[in-house]
Parts: C-alpha cells; sequence; structure tokens
C-alpha cells in the first residue's frame, strides 16, 4: 500500500482514501487485520492521532470494524448491498435537492428505472415480496393513514417490486430512485392525488406479478406514471394560479 501524502490536503482524510484504494483493488482483502497504528503512522508520516481520524472516517463507511484484546485490531469489513443502501439513498436525495432536477426528470429517470425490473420480477417474485406488496396495499386502504405515512408505504411498496426482481446488483442502483426520488415525487403531488386511484394501479401491478404477466404490469406502472405527470400539470397549474391571484392583488 504506498500512497504519497498532498501536503496541502487533508491528511486524515487522503491515508482513508489510500486504504479504501487497497481495499477495492484487492490488496487489502476481507477479514484481514490492518496494520497497528503506529505502523501506519510510520507507514505515512503521521501522527497517530492522524491514523486514528483516518480509521474513524473508514469506519463510518463500514469498511472496517475494530475488536479488542490481544488479537485485536481494524479488520476489513465485507460490504452488503443493504449496508451500502443509506449512503447511496443519502447522496442521491442530496444531489436532488442541492441541484435543479426538474420533476419531470426525476420522474422520467425513477419510473425508467423501475420498468428494468418488471420481467425480472414477473419471473422471479417469491411469495415474501409479494406479500410485502399486498401489505402495503392493504396499508393504503387505511381510512385514517396520514399523507406521511401514505406516501412512505407507496415507497415500500415500490421497494418490495424492486426486491422481487431478485437481483441484488439491480436493486442496489434503483435504491436511489425508489428512495430518493419517490418521496420527491410525493411532495409535489400528494394533494391532487386520489388514494383510489393509486391503490388501483398497485393492485393491478401486484395482479400481473403474481400471474407472471410482465407486459400487465407494464401496463400498469406506465399508466401510474403517466397519472403521476398529470398530477404535477395539475399541482403547476393551481401554483400558477395562486401566483396570478396574489399578483393581481398586490
Amino acid at each position: 500500500m504506498k500512497y504519497t501524502l498532498k501536503p496541502n490536503g487533508e491528511l486524515s482524510a487522503q491515508i482513508a482514501l489510500a486504504i479504501q484504494d487497497a481495499i477495492v483493488a484487492g490488496t487489502l482483502l476481507v477479514d484481514e487485520r490492518l496494520p497497528s497504528e503506529s505502523e501506519l503512522g510510520e507507514r505515512f508520516g503521521v501522527s497517530r492521532s492522524t491514523v486514528r481520524e483516518a480509521l474513524k472516517r473508514l469506519a463510518a463507511k463500514n469498511l472496517i470494524r475494530t475488536q479488542r484484546g490481544a488479537s485485536g485490531g481494524a479488520f476489513i469489513n465485507r460490504i452488503s448491498f443493504e449496508d451500502a443502501y443509506p449512503q447511496q439513498i443519502t447522496t442521491s436525495t442530496l444531489l436532488l435537492s442541492m441541484n435543479d432536477v426538474s420533476f419531470e426528470t426525476a420522474c422520467e429517470a425513477r419510473y425508467a428505472a423501475e420498468r428494468a425490473c418488471i420481467p425480472l420480477a414477473a419471473q422471479r417474485c417469491q411469495p415474501d415480496h409479494l406479500a410485502a406488496m399486498r401489505a402495503e396495499i392493504h396499508r393504503q386502504k387505511q381510512s385514517g393513514l396520514s399523507d406521511e405515512s401514505f406516501c412512505a408505504s407507496d415507497v415500500a411498496f415500490h421497494r418490495a417490486l424492486v426486491d422481487g426482481a431478485g437481483n441484488a446488483v439491480l436493486a442496489y442502483q434503483l435504491v436511489s430512485a425508489i428512495e430518493s426520488m419517490q418521496p420527491l415525487m410525493n411532495m409535489i403531488t400528494f394533494s391532487e392525488r386520489d388514494r383510489t386511484t393509486i391503490i388501483q394501479f398497485h393492485s393491478d401491478i401486484a395482479d400481473a406479478i403474481e400471474t407472471h404477466d410482465a407486459t400487465r404490469a407494464e401496463a400498469a406502472l406506465a399508466a401510474l406514471a403517466n397519472y403521476t405527470a398529470t398530477l404535477a400539470d395539475q399541482f403547476r397549474a393551481k401554483r400558477e394560479k395562486l401566483r396570478q391571484s396574489a399578483k393581481a392583488v398586490d
């Protein structure tokens, strides 16, 4: 693990990156013990406190774990897809919130990504995935369900559909679309949507997946996407009307 630190950069961040790169390259293997803080300090030419800060950065990413005792130290973790979801979701949410991403762009990406799951889900969906989808549909029918809870159930339904595709890599790629884009879309359209209509779309998708009918499931998802776009148009029209009314009063 060779790495030359740049004097004008944050040293702990550079050390953490060097170790991360070694893990990605396979130089450091899963469950391998890292050199001690003193050894790493000598290797990078920094103090133990700087090394300790670098290790904290790696632990925050779940790349390493620490064990106490005579055989303890810092060890390379095996990261699961589930472990990587939170960071993926956080990054995607920040990108959407900090950049000028239009509703149309988010909606287009979100449904295009989910469509890729439909054929696989229709073929591979297991009973527990279908049960999760049915459970969310049942939850959405509850009369006292808050808008926030309905939105959360909406996300959970589509997440179960994606998981039903039985492809961990695809699910990881789509998690940002489901977990970050869907809440953004819900925030814009919740005031306009009819819950009964949404529930019917979800039921149509679940029914098609259960009977392994990918074509019907794709059609139901496309109808949901069109309905979502219509809701956004209605929302913008009302907002513009309110703006014009306020302008006329002024």
